[in-house]
């Protein structure tokens, strides 16, 4: 049985902000916290350049969110259509493996098809062999197909600049 999933909107934003919450804390990553994470997401999942899919527990009729993936949309000058960014997956430590990642990852697919999306880009650390495995299996490359060359990810953060 397939985890249900939905896209989320403007309402969820407390939900969203919970699983962000949960993820960067699990991670001992900095988060601004639900409150601030849920005023922002209001105001982005009411644009149509960010998504949200929620998957809950197929074995509680999927009430619970029990896991996030957030998207956000650009257009670019290589394709008609936008390129959408993962900005974050989650799926709460106790449901992974349930196959609820796999489900709202093939909703975000097919959400992005729907959008006329060109490309979609995902961002993994090195060290996240199991995450990207995950990816791979569900047709993602971290490579170029026509040169084989591996993708690389580089990072500047514009706030400590100060």
């Amino acid at each position: 049985m397939t985890a249900p999933t939905r896209r989320a909107t403007p309402a969820d934003a407390v939900v969203v902000a919970e699983l962000l919450h949960a993820f960067n804390s699990e991670f001992d990553t900095p988060t601004p916290g639900v409150e601030v994470l849920a005023t922002r997401l209001r105001s982005l999942l009411a644009e149509p350049s960010t998504f949200a899919i929620l998957g809950g527990d197929p074995a509680l009729g999927g009430a619970p969110a029990l896991g996030v993936a957030l998207v956000t949309l650009r257009r670019n000058v290589w394709s008609d259509g936008p390129v959408a960014l993962l900005d974050e997956m989650y799926v709460e430590p106790a449901h992974r493996g349930t196959g609820i990642g796999s489900a709202i990852l093939e909703h975000m697919v097919a959400t992005c098809r729907e959008l006329g999306v060109a490309e979609i880009e995902i961002n993994v650390d090195e060290s996240d062999a199991d995450t990207m495995r995950f990816y791979e299996r569900h047709g993602f490359s971290n490579g170029d197909p026509d040169t084989g060359e591996k993708a690389f990810y580089f990072y500047r953060s514009l706030e400590a600049d100060d």
